[in-house]
């Protein structure tokens, strides 16, 4: 289950500071408190990180400007449009990221990148990309026709659900294919 929850902790730290705005947006009703915790909350995942000595992604940067940015612009206009349209930036840029061929590599253990074929990973890739895709075209959608209230109902469950999804469903797939593939290469062993 640990291997499990570390795999799985990089997109609970991409959503945090949604998951916070809409915590706060539904609690109180306050977009300039709501989005002030948000901005906060990217502040402090840059300077948690910052302070642990690890490196700070490009992708970690862009969406630390993202939520600065977009929740400046929800605070000067009053407007929760703003940083409601912040996922699907990220969406649309992170869909771009995940085509290219294998960038999952560097989050995969050794033993699912000796024991499923690069293709696969190719594929599983692109999958993933899709799945940005279709999630900023519905955000768009969501946050432009269907108002905040909407909004706010479906970036708390319908993202993180859909992503969830496809998380568990590749992971059980690799699960599968590397011990699939290990017991073939045991059996095929000379006694």
């Amino acid at each position: 289950m640990g291997h499990l929850f570390n795999a799985f902790k990089p997109l609970l730290s991409d959503f945090l500071s949604t998951i916070v705005l809409i915590v706060f947006l539904s609690a109180t009703d306050n977009l300039v408190l709501s989005v002030s915790a948000a901005m906060a909350t990217a502040v402090i995942q840059i300077a948690v990180e910052k302070w642990r000595g690890r490196p700070i992604s490009i992708m970690q940067w862009a969406s630390f400007a993202l939520v600065i940015v977009l929740g400046s612009m929800s605070i000067a206009t009053h407007s929760a449009v703003f940083a409601m349209l912040k996922p699907t930036i990220a969406n649309a840029a992170i869909g771009c990221v995940m085509l290219v061929p294998n960038w999952q590599g560097r989050y995969l253990p050794t033993i699912v990148r000796d024991n499923v074929s690069s293709t696969s990973l190719v594929v599983w890739g692109y999958v993933w990309s899709a799945q940005q895709f279709a999630l900023a075209a519905v955000n768009l959608f969501v946050a432009l026709e269907l108002g905040q209230k909407v909004w706010l109902e479906y970036t708390a469950f319908v993202p993180i659900t859909i992503s969830l999804a496809l998380f568990l469903v590749q992971y059980a797939w690799l699960r599968l294919t590397v011990r699939r593939n290990i017991r073939a290469r045991m059996a095929a062993q000379p006694a």
